[in-house]
């Protein structure tokens, strides 16, 4: 939603809201007998009148709410935060703190004038009154602040979405949580609660948020790895409340009058709503995080591995290779007996029956796998035997275990080794080694680099099969392999590990 359009939902629901109420407290005067002001000034045999002692000083009450809300959500503190007029922006600001807690002040004189009575001194109840009005002021415009700046950090949060996931999903949250405390916030101040409710209100959901935040992006992910239950959760739980309780207590017993009762209270809705509310909740959002994650990466690694395997077989079964293939071997033909023709006949066909059965499973054994590299290679040097300047070295171990792997993944870095390495006009070297220890597989290609020639028609690949491995390799094996890559003007260098 754009600014302009917000602030106009922000008015007209602000000024349905005002009207709504002062409807409600006109109509409230077929029941102005029954209301709590009566049954006080009565208490204290004093004359009460519904127009002067209730209407009247609560329309005021409303408007300056109202007004309030205006002033500061549509210019006073989105000024601060642009940083403008700061120096008049800051006299608005206390002109709008004097004059509203004096007017509240004032009807509180006449809303609760029966605590007059109460008092020794005349002055010292107006002292009070009076407190409790610029108090009562004081916190309306720290609400307000709040919401402003609740909204500010939403708007930058869409603004900057494309953030790291991670980090944006915990303010998601930490902004629910302030968002539930400011909605509960409005609530207790428009029944006019006490000064108590509305600290205890604070403390408790404040100290929901931060066990919330803890729990999900801290303590849970740590209890996961390690496979604990959730009776260990629970306990560590019950450490992190009753440490809170400390300072919540301490805020309480300072602000508070009397202190040790609100202590008392604030103690006893803390702990059963985090142990019964916040924790639960924090774990059952957890586990479904979990499943959904677990879930959108599976899918996203079956359609990333289709996807590559797509572009991976649009790369590599090209008229290119397979014409070059076929004139070596028509070549070969012609020179000599049918022996090596048939060999690489053979091996072609090898390869070929590979990578339309075997290369759509999602795991093959590694040692029919590397005897498709073995028949690349073998077939590749067939077609550059005739020229001494090329030298071809491989040293791949024998594979006897049981170790698995997705097909395709090495084959790319030779088959770039031989698309750059080889040239018939110049000296050229490529050396593949392939060796496994345990469950893990080294793998090492070096070759010489050529510029293409202009009329070549590899020179403009993009080199899709390198890129293609890479999103395979992440996808497949996360944070067990590591590929390193290394290039000069006249070698390429790239070295391989998997844990299988």
């Amino acid at each position: 939603m754009k600014l302009k359009e917000l602030q106009k939902t922000e008015f007209w629901i602000s000024t349905v809201l005002y009207v709504f109420a002062v409807l409600m407290l006109i109509t409230s005067a077929g029941g102005r007998f029954y209301n709590e002001n009566y049954y006080n000034f009565k208490g204290e045999h004093l004359s009460y009148s519904f127009f002067s002692n209730y209407l009247v000083p609560e329309l005021f009450r409303y408007s300056i709410l109202y007004f309030n809300f205006l002033f500061l959500n549509f210019y006073i503190v989105p000024s601060f935060l642009k940083k403008e007029n700061i120096v008049l922006n800051s006299l608005l600001t206390l002109i709008i703190l004097v004059g509203s807690g004096f007017t509240i002040s004032i009807c509180k004189t006449y809303t609760e004038a029966y605590t007059l009575v109460q008092y020794d001194d005349i002055q010292n109840a107006y002292n009070r009154l009076f407190f409790d009005g610029f108090t009562y002021e004081l916190w309306v415009m720290v609400i307000v602040t709040a919401y402003v700046l609740l909204k500010e950090f939403i708007n930058y949060f869409m603004a900057n979405k494309h953030d790291k996931a991670y980090k944006n999903q915990m303010k998601i949250d930490a902004g629910f949580g302030i968002a539930f405390w400011f909605v509960g916030l409005m609530l207790w101040v428009a029944s006019n609660a006490v000064i108590g409710i509305i600290v205890m209100w604070t403390l408790v959901i404040f100290a929901s948020i931060t066990v919330f935040i803890y729990s999900l992006y801290y303590l849970l992910p740590e209890l996961y790895q390690k496979n604990r239950k959730f009776s260990v959760f629970f306990g560590q739980l019950i450490l992190l409340s009753v440490l809170l309780a400390v300072p919540m207590s301490l805020v309480a017993f300072l602000l508070i009058r009397p202190r040790g009762e609100i202590i008392a209270i604030t103690f006893a809705f803390h702990l059963p709503t985090q142990l019964l509310l916040t924790g639960p909740l924090a774990w059952f959002i957890y586990k479904r995080r979990i499943a959904n994650s677990a879930e959108l990466t599976s899918l996203k690694t079956e359609l990333g591995k289709s996807d590559a395997n797509l572009s991976f077989l649009k790369s590599q079964i090209n008229p290119h290779f397979l014409f070059n293939a076929l004139n070596t071997l028509y070549g070969t033909a012609l020179q000599e007996n049918a022996e090596r023709t048939g060999e690489g006949i053979q091996k072609l066909g090898d390869m070929m029956r590979f990578m339309l059965h075997e290369n759509v499973q999602d795991k093959i054994s590694l040692t029919r796998d590397v005897d498709y590299l073995e028949n690349y290679i073998a077939l590749q040097k067939l077609r550059t035997s005739r020229s001494a300047n090329i030298v071809i070295d491989t040293q791949i171990e024998e594979q006897l275990n049981n170790l698995q792997i997705t097909p395709m993944l090495l084959i790319p870095f030779v088959e770039n080794a031989f698309k750059h390495g080889i040239s018939l006009q110049h000296p050229s070297h490529i050396r593949v080694t392939l060796q496994t220890k345990g469950s893990t597989l080294y793998f090492d290609v070096h070759n010489s680099i050529h510029i293409k020639a202009d009329n070549d028609p590899e020179k403009l690949k993009s080199g899709i099969g390198l890129v293609n491995v890479k999103q395979r390799l992440a996808l497949l094996y996360p944070k067990k392999h590591e590929l390193i890559i290394r290039e000069s003007a006249k070698e390429f260098f790239i070295h391989l590990t998997i844990e299988l």
